[in-house]
């Protein structure tokens, strides 16, 4: 379910990080990962990093991250996500920022992490393509990238079920059928002769059963890299995360998947999923399960309470949503139940949605510098992402981000849009004569 399509009332996540300080819950949960995969193709690929560092004043702080590459036409570009994407959405983050800034700035800089990696493999000219389901967990803070058919699920310590993917699909996602023919793909059934269309709806050219992936450059634009993306804040309690490739999903229901491991230790449990998977439809893909417990440091993995058992085909979206009202509002919420609360969800494919942002300009990106690919950019080079949009003549002339030439054909390629020339980027970058005499009054 796409989130453009609906408005959210999230909870502020200066809230969150204050009820935390008043309840003395800052410590970092453990987090208990295990992988297990039976392949078919060799074409599934895991990223596994737990205690990645980023510098904090004088201080270290750590996150972990988790990866499924499920790559199909070839494994390069699973291989090449998996050693890259973690850099590139790196480097897409601002410096300087604290906690809670730079767990607001996730969604932004892994959009740009992902459309990086998939321009940069196109100029490869492999045609491979890939998902990717990518997880950063800061503490009880779980943010999650999608493209493509893998999922990830979260079932709570309260035993609720949340779906923190999307599923790309061509098949079960009119919304991204309608995207792709507007941008100038076509969407059918493969034709037999005679009439007869059979198998999965496909994006033509190419025949690419997803609207989503990295890579796919034989395919066309239109087939995008930006990510849907997730993040929720935990309860204190804890869960349980499962991420599998298609080959899991194509044979087992979300709440059988987590009913045939419920109790185990994640290591059995990723491979109790992935058995189950290969018996009920055989190994006819590669099937890959990564499954990872965030336990409180209090509450030891041995004494959780087990949680309670879903009802077969039942999907429970117990989010709490809240926005601030005033300050006293907000006070008297320190003292309500801990919940799992959604903090962000977006689903967009339109990259200039995508990577805008309320912050202040200078927290959020940087100026002469790309918001997709980092790069250096002239003064007469740059153009703003909004322009095009139905609001670009009420922004003011300093309101970025700004993309280079390059990743600006790319952004006007996946919205089926063609360059008009090259003749407006300079007139575009009028911008830069109100910078000098600007910057030093923008209120950061």
């Amino acid at each position: 379910m796409m989130a453009a399509a609906r408005e959210h009332h999230t909870v502020p996540l200066s809230v969150l990080l204050k009820r935390e300080l008043a309840n003395e819950r800052v410590e970092k949960p453990e987090i208990l990962y295990g992988q297990a995969c039976q392949s078919k193709k060799g074409e599934d690929f895991t990223l596994l990093k737990t205690e990645c560092q980023r510098i904090v004043g004088d201080g270290i702080t750590t996150y972990s991250v988790f990866g499924l590459f499920d790559g199909h036409n070839g494994s390069a570009a699973a291989i090449y996500t998996k050693e890259n994407l973690l850099n590139n959405f790196i480097a897409a983050m601002p410096p300087d920022l604290n906690r809670e800034e730079w767990v607001a700035a996730l969604p932004r800089a892994l959009v740009a992490g992902f459309v990086k990696t998939d321009k940069d493999f196109q100029q490869r000219a492999r045609t491979s393509g890939t998902t990717v389901t990518f997880a950063v967990i800061e503490g009880l803070v779980i943010t999650v990238a999608s493209v493509g058919d893998s999922r990830c699920i979260l079932e709570s310590a309260e035993g609720d079920l949340y779906y923190l993917s999307a599923d790309h699909r061509l098949e079960c996602n009119e919304e991204e059928r309608e995207r792709i023919t507007a941008s100038g793909g076509e969407v059918g059934r493969l034709n037999t002769g005679g009439g007869a269309e059979i198998g999965p709806l496909r994006c033509w050219p190419g025949g690419l059963c997803l609207s989503r992936s990295i890579g796919d450059v034989d395919v066309g634009e239109y087939i995008v890299p930006v990510p849907y993306v997730k993040q929720i804040k935990l309860s204190t309690g804890g869960g349980r995360l499962i991420i599998s490739s298609d080959g899991v999903w194509d044979a087992l229901s979300d709440e059988v998947a987590l009913d045939c491991c419920r109790g185990m230790p994640v290591e059995a449990a990723a491979a109790q999923i992935v058995k189950e998977a290969v018996q009920v439809k055989g190994l006819r893909d590669d099937t890959t399960c990564i499954v990872i417990d965030i336990v409180p440091p209090e509450k030891p993995a041995a004494s959780l309470p087990q949680p309670k058992k879903l009802g077969r085909g039942v999907f429970k979206s117990m989010f709490r949503k809240r926005s601030p009202e005033s300050s006293s509002q907000i006070d008297k919420e320190y003292l309500e139940p801990d919940v799992v609360e959604e903090l962000f969800e977006e689903g967009s494919a339109m990259l200039s949605e995508r990577l805008d942002t309320k912050y202040p300009l200078c927290k959020m990106f940087k100026l002469f510098i790309c918001a997709v690919c980092q790069v250096e950019i002239k003064p007469d080079e740059g153009i703003s992402i909004h322009v095009g949009s139905s609001d670009f003549g009420k922004l003011r002339p300093w309101d970025g981000p700004f993309l280079c030439s390059s990743c600006q054909e790319k952004k006007e390629a996946m919205e089926g849009k063609r360059p008009p020339g090259g003749t407006n980027s300079s007139s575009l970058w009028v911008f830069f004569l109100f910078v000098h005499s600007s910057v030093a009054q923008l209120s950061c």
